[in-house]
């Protein structure tokens, strides 16, 4: 049986222009530029440069018509089209392309290009060393299938047994282990050193069979690295030194000859400049005797306008009645209105990003002041959140990949913020200033002795702040820093 009832919703939906602004606003600003550059692409209407302000055309929206009904009441047939020929968008013959394309695709879905980099990698030089050794037909193939499997940190991590069954099911070749692992072993004859190794101890003992001349040093390190390789990973120098019969200089001579080799050769055989990330600051913070002034970025704060031209276009073909005219004043309409949203949304970006900075550089001033990683205050998403007015969710985004720059330092904003920790005397502290404490006890550790965790615990106890061995631990694994007998040097 059918009945009708009423029923209350609430629902939170965005508008497109909200869409694109947060898309905008988790952009950093080396990114910014290229996304500024797709909408000029996409977007005829849109251009860089200083807004226009004339007298007779004014650069508001209010000049664009609200609805097609002011179309038709024109009857003008002024169409003079001599700056901009709309038969490459419009013919009477066929549907505009425009109509046809489909979009598949959720209005928020993040679009992520693959990057596309230049230079010469590992796969490329080893690939150009194959030709160099005298190889027979069935070699090569086999040489070819090792290099392309081995990573970007030179090692052949695949099985030999895996090599096998590859090239028989792909190159139609029959071979044995013991044939792949000869070609191997001339592949590991390849530069850089160590490369084709397939382990860590492999790839040491490459290197060092390699070093000419001979020295004392070199020998005892290659014997460590062949015959007492799990000791040394433990750090176990006592043993070594016991096992092999030699005295404690000798010992470091050769730990130090080890050090110097290159755990991942891949690294050394690309010329690829892709390993260094350019770091654009969004923000600089400058220090005037003590007077901090904060700015935001220029590339943050594009000039963008709305095309004169497409302004004049729009009101030239409004005032055709003819269908080809209403289509494409229709056509300039929707470009307008699209470099509108966009201009608003760079401006909106600018503020909100400027807001949620104002309270984190009001928040953490005694640190821009100072740069003292121990003045920083315990701060939270929601602090900010709180103070500026904005939901969580934008200041994580406005946060995510930014940097500010200052006179100590380039930072992403994310560096600024951190939990508390409460001292004995019921003050709240930043984690961070306890990290920075942990992490100078450590360097200031005996490296003979390092300090273990229940050792660092008591030390920062010893200072006022409560803190548990394990949470000591955690912090040590956050900061990077192995256990006490991994920090145990000779």
């Amino acid at each position: 049986m059918l009945k009708q009832s009423l029923q209350q919703k609430m629902l939170q939906k965005l508008s497109p222009q909200q869409i694109q602004l947060m898309k905008l606003l988790q952009v950093p600003t080396i990114m910014l530029e290229q996304r500024i550059k797709e909408e000029l692409e996409i977007n005829p209407a849109l251009e860089e440069g200083p807004e226009d302000y004339d007298e007779n055309n004014s650069s508001e929206a209010d000049d664009i018509p609200s609805n097609n009904d002011e179309f038709e009441n024109e009857r003008n047939q002024d169409n003079s089209r001599d700056d901009f020929d709309f038969d490459l968008y419009f013919d009477d013959d066929e549907v505009p392309s425009y109509k046809l394309n489909a979009n598949n695709t959720s209005p928020d879905e993040e679009k992520k290009d693959i990057p596309f980099t230049v230079g010469t990698t590992l796969q490329d030089n080893l690939y150009a060393q194959i030709g160099l050794k005298n190889f027979d037909e069935k070699q090569f193939i086999i040489a070819e299938t090792i290099v392309g499997n081995i990573d970007d940190d030179g090692y052949l991590r695949r099985d030999i047994s895996a090599l096998v069954d590859d090239l028989a099911f792909t190159q139609n070749i029959n071979c044995t282990e013991k044939e792949v692992l000869e070609v191997l072993k001339d592949v590991q004859d390849f530069e850089p050193a160590g490369v084709g190794a397939r382990n860590l101890q492999e790839c040491l003992l490459i290197q060092l069979k390699r070093k000419s001349p001979k020295t004392y040093d070199t020998k005892i390190a290659t014997e460590i690295i062949e015959h007492h390789f799990e000791e040394f990973t433990k750090k176990h120098y006592d043993k070594i030194a016991k096992k092999l019969e030699i005295e404690e200089d000798a010992l470091k001579g050769a730990i130090n000859e080890i050090l110097k080799l290159n755990p991942k050769p891949g690294v050394a055989g690309s010329n690829n400049k892709t390993n260094g990330i350019e770091i654009i600051p969004d923000f600089i913070i400058t220090n005037h005797d003590g007077n901090l002034e904060l700015s935001l970025n220029s590339k943050n704060a594009p000039e963008l306008k709305i095309s004169k031209a497409y302004k004049e276009m729009l009101e030239s073909y409004s005032k055709s009645a003819d269908k080809s005219s209403k289509e494409a004043a229709n056509f300039v309409k929707q470009k307008i209105e699209s470099a509108k949203w966009f201009i608003d949304a760079i401006k909106q970006r600018q503020l909100t990003l400027m807001l949620t900075m104002k309270a984190i550089f009001d928040y953490q001033k005694d640190y821009f002041l100072e740069g003292d990683e121990t003045r920083l205050k315990p701060m939270i998403l929601k602090d900010i959140a709180d103070i500026t007015g904005l939901d969580i969710s934008t200041i994580s985004r406005v946060v995510n990949s930014k940097y500010v720059q200052t006179e100590y330092g380039t930072f992403p904003l994310k560096y600024f913020f951190s939990e508390s920790l409460s001292t004995d005397k019921g003050e709240e502290v930043s984690t961070r200033e306890v990290k920075k404490i942990l992490q100078d006890c450590i360097d200031a550790e005996n490296k003979r002795k390092p300090l273990t965790d229940d050792a660092l615990m008591k030390i920062l106890n010893d200072k006022g702040y409560n803190i548990a061995r394990r949470t000591v631990a955690k912090y040590r694994e956050q900061l990077n820093i192995p256990v006490a007998r991994l920090r145990k040097e000779l």
